[in-house]
């Protein structure tokens, strides 16, 4: 199967359990991949026959930035859904949510969720 990754996409949200985190809000970090038949696309170089980066993003900008979500489970769970939804030749899409700057004691480099979706899935 092809592949298409988005990698990284930062964006400023207000997910999170505690006050400060849906008041203050903070960075989320997101990677894809689309998984999808690209052959035809890359023979006929035709925008057409594969999915638009340009699209995706800025479906992942609405979501991230837009209604808050308590768990960034359910913010994984929505990017899959919408994308699928939206995009009927992608066949399967991972999804990994990145919290880099949760309020938790310690250290660590960030802290993240990652789904793996297909139009199968029940």
């Amino acid at each position: 199967m092809d592949k298409i990754y988005l990698n990284e996409l930062e964006f400023y949200g207000f997910h999170g359990v505690l006050p400060e985190e849906t008041k203050l809000g903070q960075r989320f970090r997101v990677s894809m991949t689309l998984y999808l038949d690209l052959k035809e696309a890359g023979e006929t170089d035709n925008l057409e026959l594969t999915v638009s980066y340009a699209d995706v993003y800025q479906m992942v900008k609405e979501i991230v930035e837009g209604k808050p979500y308590k768990l960034i489970e359910a913010v994984a769970e929505k990017l899959a859904s919408s994308i699928l939804e939206a995009f009927p030749t992608i066949t399967m899409i991972s999804v990994k949510v990145i919290k880099p700057d949760p309020p938790i004691q310690g250290h660590y480099q960030s802290v993240a969720v990652e789904i793996l979706r297909s139009r199968n899935d029940d």
